[in-house]
């Protein structure tokens, strides 16, 4: 630690930071525009001028390191005189349309003109003019005459993205930002370059000229789609979402988002928006009131009762509802006697877990890994934000290794990587178990004779350093073989003393498990659900079609059932359901998410119901009621979340001592697996919401997903 002085304080500050960090650390605020606390310094502003004592002119703050004794002041003549001037050339070509711009009212080049520049300017010549550039449904770059050249945009695409997209290209005034690696921005992380930019040369294409940043109100929530749990800033005018942005959790997502946290929104506003009970009767569907549909849904799901049993009625739900809805839904199946319910859409092996498989580690530690092994998962486009914690690790230098089906750009470097039909993974992971068990001198949990070098490359990375841990993806999770898989990763990982964990699918697939949203005992599983095996059918944030690796199957097989009823906020599934109840998206209720880490975060609804739409939860509460069934009489999404706790609070993560990757498969045929590969959503067709989001589906990973979605 060294001690500065700063304006006239005194901070003690680790050694090799610079005067920006001590700054920071003091509560003093320096202008800036090129620093950014998440990517590397470049020092191109010169904004950060600062007067440091006994130094000839003053000195960037951002890149002079401080030093035992160092006398800085952020505000003397000569600082504020160095920052005008600096503020005067960066003006210089800057147009004068800041009533136009987007990024009015929230630029912070407009900002600090207020302070630092002058009220007119001495500069006489024609104004440089850059071209506008399209690239792509996402970022707009039609203002880059408004470019001060700071590079935030080219380092996130370079450290944080692992693609460097952008690029600066010829010198001086005739410098630009343009694309350097083809025509398009294609990372799932373009959008955070959005709010990287301090001016308005990057601004977002689906909100661009759509409303006013002092017009919004902004309000918390949590993402729904996968299981980062992704803290979010939405903002609102006239009860509709605009916009949604980062809010800033170190722990969670750090200051960043995926560009389907971003631009999902969309959706929520598109016609395909269900606003009223719908009936189908004589093959046609009418708009009728709540009490008609759910005292229809209540007496049909009574009469299937009486005349096939309540076995003959099941639930399938999706892991991207709620924590609420999911207990409630389980709640109404057992309290009519089913144990038929099941989230597991896209499963091909359903044995019973012990306990809750989850990530096994916190999200954060995955920033700081010496070596990872991660089997069955395109974790770049899976998981965007783990992706960048690996990424940011692999800078550090941890080792990467995969074991998939195609050799993946996973934009960082992953030397090891063993490719193999889905059939051949649990193959692939006991030839690296022999080499482990070879390393080790121990007999290995099953005989593969002699294993291969990148077995005992991977072998060697997960026997080296000390933070370790191996990853199933989505792919691993809905293997046939999933729990010889999850066997074999466990044994590796006692002999290596690396973690073993999922990714997990969904925004609540942990939260599933823990409210236990699964067959009971004797119960069908999905597999056996959408088989066509029920009379009676409740559908939750679920279209079958898109959300199970039935497929197109499941439509068939669930058109032969007397009475399938859909709670969604679209209109879907219409070829087969009888009935639709509108419910609310993610920003129309309150209710619970539980992260790939088993951390609990609870969220309000931002906006009012669209139409006739419902709470989930409170439309399975009264459809609960009406079949006279006990335990089910909340009034708020709360109260539902304090009996799930079982505490008078909130509780803020599932119970550790549920938190159990253990699997009790014993690993001894090592023979292909016939049938279908792995059910694995592209990135933008995860669930409902990204699938209907027009920006995101013209992306070149958009446009790939649907292509490949098509029968």
């Amino acid at each position: 630690m060294v001690e500065i002085e700063l304006d006239g304080k005194k901070v003690e500050i680790a050694a090799g930071s610079m005067v920006m960090h001590a700054a920071e650390k003091a509560g003093t605020y320096i202008p800036h525009f090129c620093y950014h606390k998440k990517l590397t310094i470049a020092a191109n502003c010169r904004m950060c001028l600062v007067d440091v004592e006994k130094a000839p002119k003053p000195m960037p703050a951002c890149c002079t390191p401080v030093t035992q004794g160092m006398v800085v002041r952020t505000t003397s003549d000569k600082a504020i005189k160095a920052q005008k001037s600096v503020m005067e050339f960066l003006l210089i070509n800057h147009p004068l349309d800041c009533p136009i711009c987007d990024q009015g009212g929230e630029c912070q080049l407009q900002d600090l003109a207020v302070g630092y520049g002058a009220s007119a300017s001495r500069y006489e010549e024609e104004k440089r003019v850059v071209l506008h550039k399209d690239v792509g449904p996402l970022i707009s770059m039609e203002e880059m005459t408004r470019c001060i050249h700071c590079t935030r945009c080219i380092r996130f695409g370079q450290e944080i993205g692992g693609v460097m997209e952008l690029g600066m290209i010829n010198r001086g005034e005739h410098s630009e930002i343009t694309t350097v690696a083809g025509d398009t921005i294609d990372s799932e992380l373009s959008g955070n370059m959005i709010d990287l930019c301090p001016v308005g040369a990057l601004t977002s294409k689906p909100f661009r000229y759509s409303a006013r940043t002092w017009e919004l109100s902004r309000r918390k929530s949590i993402s729904p789609h996968d299981s980062t749990g992704t803290n979010l800033v939405v903002q609102v005018k006239n009860h509709r979402v605009m916009r949604v942005l980062p809010f800033e959790n170190e722990d969670v997502n750090e200051c960043w988002i995926a560009d389907r946290d971003r631009f999902s929104y969309e959706a929520l506003s598109s016609s395909d928006r269900l606003e009223h009970p719908m009936l189908k009767q004589g093959g046609e569907w009418r708009e009728v009131d709540w009490q008609t549909a759910l005292e229809y849904v209540a007496n049909g799901l009574q009469d299937i009762d009486a005349e096939h049993g309540a076995s003959s009625i099941g639930a399938l739900v999706s892991p991207h509802s709620t924590l609420e809805e999911l207990y409630l839904a389980g709640a109404l199946m057992r309290g009519i006697g089913s144990g038929n319910i099941d989230y597991r859409l896209r499963h091909a092996e359903f044995t019973a877990a012990p306990g809750v498989r989850w990530l096994g580690r916190s999200i954060a530690s995955l920033s700081t890994l010496d070596s990872v092994l991660v089997v069955g998962s395109n974790v770049r486009k899976d998981h965007p934000l783990f992706a960048q914690r690996i990424r940011q690790a692999a800078r550090k230098g941890c080792v990467v290794s995969s074991i998939n089906v195609a050799a993946q750009d996973w934009a960082m470097p992953v030397p090891h990587a063993m490719v193999a039909p889905a059939a051949d993974w649990l193959r692939t992971l006991a030839d690296v178990a022999g080499a482990v068990a070879q390393a080790r001198q121990v007999q290995a949990p099953v005989n593969v004779g002699e294993s291969s070098a990148a077995a005992a490359a991977i072998a060697a990375a997960l026997l080296g350093g000390e933070q370790k841990a191996i990853l199933l993806g989505n792919a691993a999770a809905h293997h046939s073989q999933a729990s010889q898989l999850l066997a074999l990763c466990n044994w590796i990982g006692e002999q290596t003393g690396a973690t073993v964990g999922y990714l997990t699918e969904a925004a609540n697939t942990v939260g599933a498990q823990w409210v236990r949203a699964l067959p009971e005992a004797g119960g069908l599983n999905a597999g056996q659900m959408l088989g066509g095996a029920l009379k009676g059918v409740l559908l939750l944030n679920t279209e079958p079609e898109f959300d199970s690796a039935a497929g197109k199957r499941a439509s068939a097989a669930l058109a032969k059932a007397d009475m399938v009823v859909t709670l969604s906020p679209f209109k879907t599934n219409m070829e087969f359901s009888d009935v639709l109840l509108p419910i609310a998206p993610f920003t129309e209720t309150s209710g619970s998410f539980v992260n790939a880490e088993g951390r609990l975060q609870s969220f309000h609804a931002v906006v009012r119901p669209l139409g006739e739409t419902r709470p989930g939860w409170k439309v399975l509460r009264v459809l609960a009621n009406l079949m006279d069934l006990s335990g089910t009489d909340f009034e708020t999404s709360q109260e539902v979340l304090v009996q799930i706790t079982g505490m008078t609070g909130d509780s803020s993560a599932v119970p550790v001592e549920q938190l159990n990757n253990h699997s009790d498969a014993v690993v001894s045929d090592l023979a292909g697996v016939a049938g279908e590969a792995p059910a694995a959503a592209a990135i933008y067709q995860l669930d409902g919401l990204v699938r209907r989001s027009p920006s995101l589906q013209a992306t070149r990973d958009g446009l790939a997903g649907a292509a490949e979605a098509q029968p």
